[in-house]
């Protein structure tokens, strides 16, 4: 007979998401997973496999309920530089306020971690650079065509000086850095690259 799972798989991931969130990898023991989701590890490794697994898993579904939908609003959004400043307006209020308060960016935080050796997870950050850079220029492209930015401003260095950025929002939220303090640093950085469209 097969086994017959009397669980939601759905409602499981998305506390092993919160759990790797807020802990990472290294420090998270699958007790504490079992622990977290009410499950037993044979249930755990027969739907999802060992640790990196649900690792793996976990990182799948954070990037694609939270940094991709917040890259494509970016991207689509249509209004350029506006819509930058509402992305990190966004981030500061998510990562310093809320249930998640000190938790930072999944993704970011595997960056920091030894998460990152893995190829396989190496390879799911590097798609999420690549995501967030293109979101950005993209929106950066919209605003050279609004006359925000000067013809010749460098979208690909802007783009990329802005991922960095939210990284550095992601990293400095966990540590403990205020909502204002962060909220200066990006006014700053976000009028350094509005003030290319002054130079045109």
């Amino acid at each position: 007979m097969p086994d017959i799972k009397h669980f939601d798989p759905d409602e499981a991931l998305d506390r092993v998401v919160r759990l790797f969130w807020e802990h990472g990898a290294a420090t998270t023991s699958i007790q504490a997973v079992a622990t977290a989701t009410g499950l037993n590890r044979s249930s755990l490794y027969a739907t999802f496999g060992g640790k990196r697994e649900l690792y793996l898993a976990a990182l799948r579904r954070y990037l694609r309920d939270h940094s991709h939908r917040a890259f494509a609003f970016v991207a689509e959004d249509g209004r350029g530089l506006p819509a930058i400043r509402e992305f990190f307006a966004g981030l500061i209020e998510l990562r310093c306020t809320g249930p998640y308060a000190g938790w930072g960016c999944m993704a970011v935080n595997a960056h920091a971690g030894g998460e990152r050796d893995d190829p396989e997870v190496r390879g799911l950050l590097d798609d999420h650079h690549e995501r967030l850079r293109g979101a950005m220029r993209t929106a950066l492209l919209t605003a050279r065509s609004q006359g925000d930015l000067s013809p010749g401003a460098d979208i690909d260095a802007a783009a990329e000086t802005l991922a960095l950025l939210a990284y550095g929002v992601n990293l400095r939220s966990r540590a403990g850095a205020e909502a204002a303090g962060l909220r200066r640093t990006v006014d700053v950085a976000l009028g350094a690259v509005g003030a290319m469209g002054a130079s045109g």
